[in-house]
């Protein structure tokens, strides 16, 4: 049975609201309200709030249809619209009314220059590439020759080709999983697959040289493991036995090197260890900490924790608006790939807010939501921008002063909030406080879109901000602390 709040949500999506439109879209991506993920019906919504937004900036700006896209690259509201769209499986959608409508937008953004092109072109390019999607494509052929497209299906495989090249070239979510495709996709090489399989079933130390020297990228990670005497190192930070010689430590780092250059992340971590050993004549410790970086940067969990923790403790030292946001950033990193000691860390580094009911802003902050979302209650810009601030500051636990004070615009970074009033009140240490909830990156979307439209000056001084203050605590406290008996008399 659909939630109360699903059903709200969808009769105000029926009514043409975009913002309900989105949070449909988005509940039935994610499951929320008890909803079943449908990516179908997603996209449908999307494809109603995308032409509602799209009517809004062509009658604002007074543009051609041709043009309004790159326009509305401009807007807030399009860029989310964006964001959400390339969220959305498209493989899913396909034979659903909405998909010639995803389609076509999911080629605009690949070509846009927007951050959710990354999203948009993994899509089309595991959608037109990958060998376990061949019947999608056949019928995906089947229906662009329907649509009357001049463009080939050749050509599209052409295009996707560079999209996953691309992703492959530039740091974004999918580099891993594009590289993992781009490797699945070379021609099969017979003798290089059989030398492998030789060696995964009889420990064939031939046939894994042989491998290594024919280029097999695995195989130089592998090699270079076996002679550093380092096979735990790849997957864990476990060492292995201490290596016999300086000269084994030299071959394994040549072959190291190889599969590094190939980007592979297991390597450059393992040369981090090697460049460590002294045993090694080229110990080198600003080099082992470049390798163990470029292991971070490729994603291994291990190397992000390790560059976190060692930003962490030389935070002292760099030169950061922040203190602590670059450790904070690699071992939310870690934690989020499981590395245990990334948890007891991240403790130290971020504050953590994730209980908003226990803190003293929360009646307020209610009470500021239902005046929010009550279209009977007509605030002025001054007090909405207030009732969000009530809730940012519930959400994260502020003090009055940060709640008065912080930009709240800025405060959003991908792993946490920073919370920095120094520009007003000096002696104030910037706070990090961790995003762990959902709710919380709700309440930060919901006041950017606020926040970022209004004009600089608009709230006034601190004076201003907290006689500002006191009037909607009052009106909040008068016209919702009533019981719905007082309520009805009033």
């Amino acid at each position: 049975m659909a939630s109360r709040e699903f059903l709200k949500t969808l009769g105000y999506a029926r009514l043409g609201d975009v913002s309900a439109q989105q949070k449909l879209a988005s509940a039935y991506l994610t499951g929320a309200f008890k909803t079943p993920i449908q990516p179908s019906n997603a996209l449908l919504w999307l494809e109603k709030s995308y032409f509602s937004i799209e009517n809004q900036i062509l009658k604002k700006l007074g543009l051609d249809e041709s043009d309004y896209f790159s326009q509305g690259l401009q807007s807030p509201e399009f860029l989310e619209i964006l964001e959400q769209l390339s969220a959305v499986p498209l493989a899913s959608t396909f034979n659903s009314p909405a998909f010639s409508f995803g389609w076509d937008s999911f080629w605009k953004i690949a070509n846009a220059n927007t951050h959710a092109k990354f999203a948009a072109q993994w899509q089309l390019a595991e959608l037109l590439l990958h060998p376990n999607k061949k019947d999608l494509q056949i019928d995906l052929t089947k229906w662009l020759a329907k649509k009357d497209s001049k463009t080939e299906f050749a050509s599209l495989q052409k295009m996707a080709k560079q999209f996953l090249l691309n992703l492959t070239e530039s740091e974004n979510a999918f580099y891993i999983q594009a590289k993992e495709l781009l490797v699945q996709l070379q021609p099969k090489n017979e003798t290089l697959s059989s030398l492998w399989q030789d060696w995964l079933s009889k420990k064939n130390e031939r046939a894994l040289s042989q491998a290594a020297e024919l280029g097999l990228t695995v195989a130089k990670l592998t090699l270079g493991l076996r002679l550093a005497q380092l096979e735990g190192v790849a997957s864990s930070k476990k060492k292995g036995a201490p290596c016999h010689s300086n000269a084994s430590l030299k071959k394994a780092a040549h072959w190291l090197e190889l599969a590094a250059k190939d980007g592979d992340r297991d390597a450059w971590f393992a040369l981090g260890e090697i460049y460590r050993k002294p045993q090694f004549s080229g110990y080198n410790a600003t080099e082992s900490n470049r390798c163990f970086d470029n292991a971070a940067d490729l994603g291994h969990a291990q190397a992000q924790f390790r560059k976190g923790a060692n930003l962490w403790r030389k935070r002292e030292k760099i030169e950061e608006t922040v203190r602590g946001l670059q450790a904070s950033y690699w071992v939310w990193q870690a934690h989020q790939q499981g590395v245990p000691e990334a948890k007891d860390l991240l403790v130290k580094i971020l504050e953590n807010t994730s209980n908003p009911k226990g803190n003293e802003w929360f009646k307020l902050a209610t009470f500021a939501d239902l005046a929010l979302n009550h279209a009977e209650h007509k605030l002025d810009e001054e007090w909405i921008l207030m009732c969000h601030r009530l809730i940012i500051a519930n959400q994260f636990n502020l003090s009055k002063a940060e709640l008065l004070l912080c930009e709240v615009g800025q405060l959003q970074h991908e792993h946490c909030v920073v919370v920095d009033i120094r520009w007003e009140l000096p002696k104030i240490l910037p706070r990090l406080i961790q995003i762990d909830t959902t709710q919380q990156r709700r309440s930060l979307l919901a006041a950017g879109k606020v926040f970022a439209g209004i004009e600089s000056g608009v709230e006034g001084n601190l004076r201003q901000r907290r006689y500002r203050f006191d009037r909607v605590n009052k009106w909040l406290n008068a016209t919702f602390s009533k019981t719905p008996a007082e309520a009805t008399t009033a």
